[in-house]
């Protein structure tokens, strides 16, 4: 058995398009989930330098560095808590990432911060942000339960932080709807 790291398998579609490319390689796995695959057998280095190219080709990018692999771990965790978890975001994140990843968080902040050029909390708030223009979008939610919903301590400190990283506020983005949503493995 061999576990796989790949960067940027940010959601359901990523682990299709993986999925389609292990049977297309005939690679037996066990499992696929955001950002790793569990193969049933050891891939032999042919097989791996032609998945290398296919995950290469589709924007995927097979991880063989320990610390890429935790940065990637790091970034999956929590894009699945963030945009694919139906709870209310109350949480420390430093506790939850330091127990994910059984590792100390400061630690973990300062590979973080060295690997991507910026800081957990800044990807955070990126994240969220992403994840309110969605809300935003859809128009199912009003700020105030958004930012409940997104753990913000009121509807003025959300609206603040969308100002600082996108230049509107959510009403105007919502009037405006020009700035499109990134796709997350762009954050």
């Amino acid at each position: 058995m061999q576990k796989l790291l790949i960067k940027n398998m940010v959601c359901p579609r990523c682990i299709e398009a993986v999925r389609t490319t292990l049977i297309e390689l005939n690679l037996d796995f066990l499992d696929i989930k955001l950002g790793e695959v569990w193969l049933k057998s050891k891939l032999q280095e042919a097989e791996q330098e032609e998945l290398k190219a296919k995950l290469k080709a589709l924007g995927f990018e097979l991880l063989d560095d320990a610390k890429k692999q935790l940065i990637e771990r790091i970034k999956n965790s929590l894009i699945k808590l963030i945009h694919h978890s139906d709870s209310e975001l109350h949480i420390n994140y430093s506790l939850f990432l330091s127990e994910e990843m059984d590792r100390d968080y400061r630690y973990l902040s300062s590979l973080f911060s060295a690997f991507t050029g910026m800081t957990i909390e800044k990807y955070i708030i990126q994240l969220k942000v992403e994840k309110i223009k969605e809300y935003v979008f859809y128009d199912e939610l009003s700020i105030s339960e958004i930012a409940y919903k997104m753990h913000y301590s009121s509807p003025a400190h959300l609206s603040r932080q969308f100002k600082q990283v996108c230049g509107l506020s959510p009403k105007e983005y919502k009037k405006q709807m020009a700035n499109q949503r990134k796709s997350l493995d762009l954050i």
